[in-house]
């Protein structure tokens, strides 16, 4: 009987953190980046339109554009692999909220405390481009195809500076496991001084450039928005989605951002962490606000290179990727493993 007991509250406990984090989780990201990040931008701009509906600061819109996407006609091309057509955006949003299974928020904040977790979490994002084939293919519809095969080349493409941007992480810290690499931050030393910890980002600030890059490419945001250029392509692989199908292009597009923003605040910028804090019921409730400042940070990093930089060629793009980010992320390896046996 004792054993059943356990069994059933390990598997209740394991329930409310996978519908916390599936659910919960990418939901906060997508109202926080749509209605703060997005009207922080509008500010920027002088963009004042999205300001006005729903009284203060248009808290309406969010509201609105959803009434205004359900009730959409789900229309669909008569010539389309309707069965591939239908669970492309799923693939899309599912691939996007699988990463949030290994980023903590707390001691005991996580779904799966993964011994693997880094090595999962870019595994699964770059599942997404499955998605996103299967949307241009299914479509029948030449425009949405030839975005399909930019968004791969591309994805394709950026995965590797993104993986060794990381690598030089997890030579450091000497684990993949995400909870590892926040505790070597906070329990870490620089130079012998650990007033703050040891923060990757100041020794690893070359892998931190890379990894916003690659994860502003692989999230098809301006720079490097080539698979959905509206002047070349109408939207790309997108084009022939309406209504609640479109939505969930859109939702995986902001809960993918906040994920890589997950991620660089946890490799990064010590996640959840506080240094020299390690009472474990007072970082369970602190936790995710800290990290939570951190992902809003680095979120707005993104969202602000997303509003500034006019769109890159294709071959421009290819070019920054394997004549330079990748040569940058093999070097900083490199240098981090010479610092890693001399020191």
């Amino acid at each position: 009987m004792t054993s059943v007991a356990i069994d059933i509250g390990w598997g209740t406990i394991l329930s409310i953190k996978t519908v916390v984090v599936l659910a919960v989780i990418p939901a906060g990201a997508i109202i926080l980046g749509y209605t703060f990040l997005l009207k922080m931008m509008s500010h920027m701009q002088s963009r004042l339109g999205p300001m006005d509906p729903g009284g203060f600061h248009g808290w309406f819109q969010l509201i609105g554009d959803g009434i205004k996407f359900i009730q959409k006609e789900d229309v669909m091309p008569q010539r389309a692999d309707r069965r591939v057509f239908a669970l492309a955006p799923a693939v899309v949003v599912i691939a996007t909220f699988m990463v949030f299974v290994v980023i903590p928020a707390g001691p005991d904040l996580i779904v799966a405390d993964l011994d693997t977790g880094v090595f999962y979490a870019l595994a699964v994002s770059s599942l997404s481009v499955v998605g996103v084939l299967m949307a241009g293919w299914a479509s029948a519809n030449k425009f949405a195809l030839l975005g399909a095969l930019r968004a791969g080349a591309q994805l394709i493409a950026y995965e590797l500076p993104l993986l060794l941007a990381v690598v030089g992480v997890v030579v450091q810290a000497g684990t993949m496991s995400l909870q590892g690499i926040v505790a070597s931050q906070q329990n870490g030393e620089i130079f012998g001084w650990g007033g703050i910890g040891n923060p990757f980002v100041l020794t690893q600030i070359v892998g931190f450039a890379l990894f916003l890059v690659a994860a502003q490419a692989e999230l098809t945001q301006a720079p490097f928005d080539m698979p959905v250029a509206e002047s070349e392509l109408v939207s790309g692989y997108m084009v022939e989605y309406t209504g609640f199908r479109f939505l969930f292009f859109f939702i995986g597009e902001f809960g993918t951002a906040f994920a890589f923003a997950g991620l660089a605040a946890t490799l990064f910028l010590g996640g959840w962490s506080i240094p020299h804090v390690t009472d474990v019921p007072v970082m369970n409730v602190l936790g995710p606000l800290v990290l939570l400042a951190k992902v809003m940070f680095v979120a707005f990093v993104m969202f602000w290179a997303r509003f500034t930089y006019p769109r890159l060629r294709e071959d421009q793009l290819q070019a920054v990727a394997w004549k330079y980010l990748i040569p940058i992320g093999l070097a900083n390896i490199v240098l981090t493993g010479i610092l890693k046996v001399v020191f």
